[in-house]
């Protein structure tokens, strides 16, 4: 299956889609069925709110992102660093009223009480972590991210989630949120990022870094998709294997935690 998460309408273009789609299909990757697009789900995420608002677990926050930090600077028991310390959660009958008459929209955050919660990992192993009081809708409306792929993930049954490293963190708030609404847990695996020549997490500033960009170089497709099986010892750097190829020789005991070190040529 293949999901667009495009909440956030202000930088999603439809030319940004078709390139990714265009992308896929030109290194050999397809999907079953029709592309599933987040902006097209809203009624799915106000129906999970609704729940969770039910259930007593939804406050509004008016916080700004610099009181955050502020806050943040204090102690708040077991949260981890980062973590918002609960500062709406608080207000009194008329601190609320007084933002509210503000006319600043809230963002609405979820009651987690500093829970705790443990899951195992394919390549991290176990994991623990505390949730705080993140946020489930932001004061444009939108819908937030672990909101939208927990729903998702849940209606579209995935059973693994498969993902970069730098969202380890995140899944502790995600599997809260699916118990709260009800919804099985996927279990996960956290693959290390690409790596530049310096062992820094690739970005832009590092050259060619898209597949068209590879191909300008005169690369071809296949090129590009050998040089990624190769980072990750599925291939040796001078064959040019079949994505079929690929798949029978997959195996997850690979991606070991330690980085899946630069790609060639970067």
């Amino acid at each position: 299956m293949l999901r667009v998460e495009d909440l956030d309408a202000g930088r999603s273009r439809p030319e940004h889609e078709a390139q990714q789609l265009a992308d896929l299909a030109a290194l050999g990757l397809d999907w079953d069925g029709p592309v599933v697009r987040q902006s097209e789900r809203a009624d799915r995420y106000a129906a999970a709110l609704v729940r969770l608002e039910a259930d007593g677990l939804l406050y509004p926050c008016w916080c700004t992102r610099a009181e955050i930090r502020h806050a943040a600077q204090a102690p708040h028991g077991p949260l981890p660093e980062g973590a918002y310390p609960g500062t709406c959660l608080h207000l009194t009958a008329a601190q609320r009223a007084e933002r509210e008459a503000s006319g600043r929209p809230p963002a609405l955050r979820v009651r987690a009480r500093a829970a705790r919660v443990a899951f195992h990992d394919r390549l991290r192993g176990p994991q623990e972590g505390v949730v705080d009081d993140f946020v489930v809708r932001r004061n444009d409306g939108a819908y937030a991210y672990n909101l939208a792929v927990v729903v998702d993930d849940g209606e579209q049954r995935i059973g693994e989630v498969v993902r970069g490293e730098d969202l380890l963190d995140t899944t502790h708030r995600q599997l809260w949120l699916a118990d709260r609404l009800g919804l099985p847990r996927p279990a996960h695996a956290h693959v290390p990022l690409v790596l530049n020549a310096q062992g820094r997490r690739l970005a832009k500033r590092d050259g060619a870094v898209t597949l068209a960009g590879r191909i300008a170089l005169g690369e071809t497709p296949g090129d590009v998709r050998a040089m990624l099986a190769a980072s990750v010892g599925l291939c040796a750097p001078h064959e040019r294997p079949a994505p079929a190829e690929l798949v029978a020789r997959f195996d997850p005991a690979t991606f070991a935690p330690a980085g899946s070190g630069p790609l060639p040529g970067l």
